[in-house]
Formats: C-alpha cells, structure tokens, sequence
C-alpha cells in the first residue's frame, strides 16, 4: 500500500483575497470578485467584466527575493510565486528542514503567448511602427524585429513559455528536484497536484510544491473566450454574471490568480512535526477522445476521472460528503458535471452537497483546480461548504444540491475536487480527513 500524503500547508492569491484566512473569510461571506475590467480599456468588447487580483505587484513582491527579479516574471509567474510561498510559510517548512533534491515541484500553467499587457504592448507597438516605416499596413517581420529588439529586454521575451512558473518557483525555493509544468488547460492545476501525489507516492521526493497559477484577464484570453462563445455577457451586473447551474446562466466570467499546497510524505511530515491539514487521497485522470472544445454529451469520460480517483484514494461515493465542482456556468458543463457526478456517485449523489466557487473566483484557468482543492480543504477544516452565489432557479438538467448562495454548516470528512478543459481533459482529486 503506498504511503499516505500529506498537505500541509496552502497558499492562494485569488480575486477575494489572498492567504487561508483571507479567502476562508470571502468563501464563508459569499463575496463575489467580479468587476468591471480595469487591466484595460474593454470598451467595446462583448464581455466588459472579469474577475481580477487586486493586489499589486508591489503586495506580490514581498514574496520574492530578490525582489528585482519580479522584472523577469509574468504577472502569473509572480502570481504563483507567490502563493508557493505562503504555502511554504503556512507549513511551517523551514530553509533547512528539507534537502534541496527531495524537494520537487509541479506545476499547472497556460499555454505560451505575449499575454502579459506590457509585452503585448511592445509587440503591436514595434509592428504598427514596423509598417508605418514602409508607408503601408503590410507586416513587415524584418522591421518588426529590428524595432522589437530596441524596445525589449531579451529574458522579457521567455516570460511566456509555460515552464517559467515552476522554474522561478525552484529558483525561489532551491527546489533541487523533479519539475515539471502540466498545460492541460483548466485540468492544469488539479493534475499539478495529482502528479505531486504520484512523485512522493514513487519515492522521488520528500516534499513538493504543487499547484496552478494564470493570468487571463488580457485582451487576447478575453477576446478568444469570447469568440468562442463562452463568457458571459452580464455586464450591467457583474457580481451576478457567474452562476453556474442556474436556468439565466449565459457563460463563465475570465478570472486570474495561483493556488499551491505543500505536499509531504507521511513520515516525513510526522518526523518534522508537520501541521497537516488533510490527507491527499487520490486521484484520477481522463480524456473524452471527443471534441477539441465541447464534453461528451453522455459525460462518461468525465465520470469515469472521478471513479478513478475514488479507487486510487479506495473510496467509496458514501465515504463523500461533499464536491467542489468544475462548475463554470457555460450551458452544457453545468449539465455534463451533473450527469458525471450522478453516472459516479450513484444514489449517493442525491445527498452530496455540491457548489462552484467559480461563482465567487471567476475562472481562473489552469490555477481553477488548485484554489478549487484548496476550497475544499478549507469546507473539511473550517466545517463550511462554500456556496454557489447567484444560483436563483436551477436548471432542470442540473438536480443536484449546489449550496445556494449561503454557506452552510457541514462536517465533511472526505471531499471531491473536479476539473474538465478543453481538449476533453477530466480530472479529479479526493481529499479527507487527516
């Protein structure tokens, strides 16, 4: 039997706060984190409201050293460098309290691209000066080049490869071990964890950091949701455009931030005294095989990620009190998650409360699974389920119990946390009681 995993200590930086406490707090209050953009000017977009991280780089900066290399971060590498570090500080896991090669580190991220607003500033600036130099509005690479080289820092441009976030995690942590990114869109940050469990439970560490961060409120994430149809148009309200299963629901509201745990062997946690919060069950991963962009209808692959991961933590759907669902408000996930949750959990599923916190958070693409796992903690530890906000008439497809916007009293001593992405990516992770 593989050794029990430990998590021990949790770190987030999320749109309603940052810290265990501080987004404990916002969960239990119902708080919505949805606004108006003001990364930048929206004006004349479909979709005018996302759910962004108020802290400024300078609060973030804190937790890098030096601090002058935040310069060479994007703003979701600095978010998850960040919220490593919490995670650290709140297990209690000094500088010398693990050795540089056993301690790993994994990492969920988005794709590669000039997201951040300042590179992709400098690109369109270089490419519009570029043609404006010919006398026409042909691009022009060679020009385009030559002006980008004068106007960028060169290690600027790495910023947007997806591994950079685990490797400034390392480089902040002396994280000697096995890294690893996983950009399997919004599974990124669940499968993160999953595979941290599968490192310790090989013997290949003693320790690792897990989780996802991303950064999706920018004009090109916002635009190409958009054209695809997914996000929600609410914008006279937005504290009420993110209501997953609920019958007015018209897409998913764009969000950004990290969310990471530390993880630890069994008896390297109880030889250190570790302060555990819960035992990583399990987890279970698979793929639909269907569609690039749409879930299969019968939801059978993402039901059988969550039989999965019951076996893998040998759990039983009535050892389950509660689900932290994907949940993102779009038309079809809501349903598809319910047929999945109901094909999994059998008769069980009509007595397992279930509840999106994307309802509070937005989405926050390959760092949902990780704050996602870190909500469903916190509802074991703090004995609260987080709501589902703006949830006023439920779909008739979606049956089950979703916490309606009020946090309620709960004792769970096992909990799930799923996750499905585009590309037909499902996963799961179970969670319970130390």
């Amino acid at each position: 039997m593989a050794e029990r995993v430990a998590i021990t200590g949790v770190g987030l930086v999320t749109p309603i706060g940052s810290g265990y406490e501080e987004f404990s707090n916002a969960l239990r209050a119902g708080r919505s984190g949805v606004g108006r953009i003001t990364a930048f000017d929206s004006a004349g977009l479909d979709t005018r409201i996302a759910a962004e991280v108020r802290n400024g780089a300078t609060d973030l900066a804190q937790w890098v050293e030096p601090t002058k290399a935040v310069k060479l971060m994007s703003r979701a590498t600095l978010f998850a460098v960040a919220a490593a570090g919490m995670a650290r500080r709140h297990a209690r896991l000094g500088r010398d309290a693990v050795s540089p090669r056993r301690l790993g580190v994994v990492v969920g991220a988005g794709g590669m691209g000039p997201t951040d607003l300042d590179l992709l500033a400098t690109q369109a600036g270089a490419a519009i000066d570029a043609a404006r130099e010919n006398g026409n509005d042909r691009w022009d690479i060679p020009a385009f080049a030559r002006i980008f080289a004068q106007r960028t820092n060169p290690v600027a441009t790495l910023r947007g490869l997806p591994n950079l976030a685990a490797a400034h995690v390392a480089i902040q942590h002396d994280a000697q071990g096995p890294n690893s990114t996983i950009t399997t869109a919004c599974c990124a940050g669940t499968q993160a964890i999953g595979e941290g469990l599968r490192l310790l439970q090989r013997g290949d560490a003693d320790v690792v950091l897990a989780g996802g961060a991303d950064a999706g409120v920018n004009p090109v994430a916002v635009l190409g949701f958009s054209l695809l149809g997914t996000l929600s148009r609410r914008n006279g309200e937005p504290d009420k455009a993110s209501r997953p299963f609920d019958r007015e629901r018209d897409g998913f509201v764009i969000g950004e931030g990290a969310g990471f745990v530390v993880l630890e062997r069994e008896d390297f946690a109880r030889a250190r005294g570790a302060p555990v919060l819960v035992e990583l069950a399990g987890f279970g991963a698979s793929c639909d095989a269907y569609r690039i962009t749409d879930e299969r209808p019968d939801a059978e692959g993402a039901a059988h990620a969550i039989r999965l991961c019951l076996e893998d933590g040998v759990l039983s759907p009535e050892d389950i009190g509660y689900v932290n669902a994907h949940g993102t408000g779009t038309r079809m996930n809501d349903i598809t998650e319910t047929r999945a949750i109901r094909q999994s959990l059998g008769s069980r599923a009509d007595l397992v409360p279930v509840s999106s916190t994307k309802s509070m958070i937005g989405h926050l693409l390959a760092a949902a699974g990780a704050v996602e796992l870190i909500a469903a903690l916190i509802a074991i530890q703090e004995q609260f389920l987080p709501p589902t906000i703006n949830l006023e008439i439920a779909d008739d497809e979606c049956d089950l119990d979703y916490v309606p916007n009020a946090a309620r009293p709960a004792t769970p001593d096992a909990a799930l946390s799923t996750s499905f992405g585009f590309g037909g990516q499902n996963a799961c992770l179970a969670i319970r009681r130390w």
